[in-house]
């Protein structure tokens, strides 16, 4: 690995192991991306969701072997999503298990704008999977370079060597990437589209039915979508987390989706809100709030990213 790679241990991250001769179309009956398409170079990041499209989990898929899918998605979730993908597997030749305890989880970001950004030890596509050793390297980022590590814990360990970082700098670093997570607080609060799942290729819009699957495709061919994810500073010292809810200046309602605080109190967000527009005299306008509440003194953040008007 490359010294000026720096790792974190997410162990807020966990893997629900799905194993069986019918796990691909299994899954490509549940998740929104074309599961077929998962191979030993290619990750995918999918949706689950409820019958009305809103994100029940968002698991980032890794081919171990043949019949064998790892989903990556918070700890908290695989218990439930276990329950509920397991209510459909009837005659299925699938196995479902939470193995967190069997992985190590870690992020690995580069050290600087541009170190490691064209390393060997990293693959050189975003979604790209390689293996190091008994390690599964996925990248999720082209600049900065940031990757997830996926390793049997009892093998041994690729990161030897590479320095440290925060698991709060590394959830700057998904902030500043505007990469959406859905945790229990937030788990069917969003419909697919809210969460820019359809801008980062989280989606098969050509595939079969899945479960959510008309909502989704609804919001896509007939209908813009009003309000998306976005990213936003505090302008004072403030502690959000997933889930909070409040009013911008502006007047736009917000829900927070993931957020991290800075060493000086403020705070860096992801929130779901409508789009503020410019009126015919060049002023800033917002959509009513839905209802007064929590004001949350916020200004908007750029994100790497096109979101559609």
């Amino acid at each position: 690995m490359n010294s000026q790679l720096k790792s974190s241990d997410l162990d807020t991250l966990g893997v629900l192991r799905a194993r069986g001769a019918d796990v691909i179309p299994f899954l490509q009956g549940q998740l929104s991306n074309d599961v077929a398409r998962l191979a030993p170079t290619r990750s995918l990041l999918a949706g689950y969701h409820t019958p009305q499209g809103r994100a029940i989990a968002l698991p980032r898929l890794l081919e171990n072997a043949p019949g064998d899918v790892l989903a990556i998605l918070p700890r908290e979730l695989i218990a439930p999503v276990i329950a509920r993908l397991g209510k459909f597997i009837l005659r299925s030749q699938v196995k479902l298990s939470d193995d967190t305890r069997a992985w190590t989880i870690h992020g690995l970001a580069a050290a600087g704008p541009d170190a490691g950004a064209t390393s060997p030890s990293l693959p050189g596509e975003v979604n790209e999977m390689a293996r190091a050793g008994e390690a599964l390297v996925v990248r999720l980022s082209a600049d900065p370079a940031r990757a997830l590590v996926v390793q049997p814990r009892d093998s041994p360990s690729v990161l030897t060597g590479i320095a440290s970082m925060s698991a709060q700098a590394w959830r700057a670093g998904v902030i500043a990437a505007a990469e959406p997570q859905v945790y229990a607080a937030t788990s069917e609060e969003f419909v697919a589209q809210m969460l820019n799942l359809d801008l980062l290729g989280a989606i098969a819009f050509d595939k079969g039915c899945y479960t959510g699957q008309e909502v989704i495709a609804r919001a896509h061919y007939r209908g813009r979508v009003k309000r998306r994810l976005q990213r936003f500073e505090t302008t004072s010292a403030a502690r959000l987390v997933a889930g909070d809810a409040g009013e911008l200046p502006d007047g736009r309602s917000v829900k927070v989706v993931d957020a991290v605080q800075r060493p000086d109190g403020t705070c860096e967000f992801l929130g779901v809100a409508g789009f503020a527009t410019d009126d015919a005299d060049g002023a800033i306008t917002a959509p009513p709030a839905a209802a007064a509440g929590r004001v949350i003194d916020a200004r908007p953040l750029p994100i790497p990213y096109a979101l559609p008007r």
